[in-house]
């Protein structure tokens, strides 16, 4: 198996994501450009839906990632029947373990990331930007602002490429564009970790 920087270690063994293994990805995504993904599309449906239990809300989406990535059976058909859902591979584990902080974190922190694409995004009022767009903002914000481990430039590149993947190519100009501004306001180092 071809080694990939993202991959998650278990054990002895590396695992790669659940669509890299199920071949739909044509090349090596790391684990943490599919738990970005996944954290995306989790803030897209809490910005326009917010749950009242974000516990529950976490504990169904992943059922639902889980459902929608593993090959289903040829059979009868079980519409409105209870599916039974196997429990969460290594992989999937590891996706969730990467993604809950950062999406949480985002919840938590919302209203000053807003603040902060609003500050940089002239002339467009935050509830105009595409929720695709806003939502992979503020993820790379939260990442830049709160996410030491993490160097601002690997957040902004994966915010360009989801981007780019779930919006439109003129999203990850845009995208660039507000978060390269807020790297010239960090006090720490683009391209490496804090200690």
């Amino acid at each position: 198996m071809r080694f990939c920087p993202e991959t998650i270690p278990v054990g002895k063994q590396f695992f790669l994501p659940p669509s890299r293994r199920l071949g739909h990805s044509p090349r090596c995504m790391g684990t943490r450009r599919e738990a970005r993904e996944h954290a995306v599309q989790f803030l897209f449906q809490y910005d326009l839906n917010p749950p009242a239990d974000i516990d529950q809300a976490l504990k169904l989406f992943w059922e639902s990632q889980r459902v929608a990535t593993r090959p289903q059976e040829k059979g009868t058909a079980s519409w409105g029947l209870e599916v039974e859902i196997a429990p969460a591979t290594a992989a999937e584990t590891a996706l969730e373990h990467f993604s809950e902080p950062l999406i949480r974190g985002v919840i938590e922190h919302r209203h000053d990331l807003d603040e902060h694409i609003k500050k940089h995004a002239k002339n467009w009022e935050l509830h105009r930007i595409a929720a695709v767009d806003r939502n992979v903002l503020r993820l790379a914000i939260y990442e830049m602002l709160f996410r030491e481990d993490i160097p601002p430039v690997v957040s902004i590149n994966e915010a360009i490429d989801i981007a780019k993947k779930f919006s439109t190519e003129e999203s990850g100009r845009f995208v660039n564009g507000i978060l390269d501004k807020i790297k010239g306001e960090l006090m720490r180092p683009a391209r490496t970790v804090s200690s």
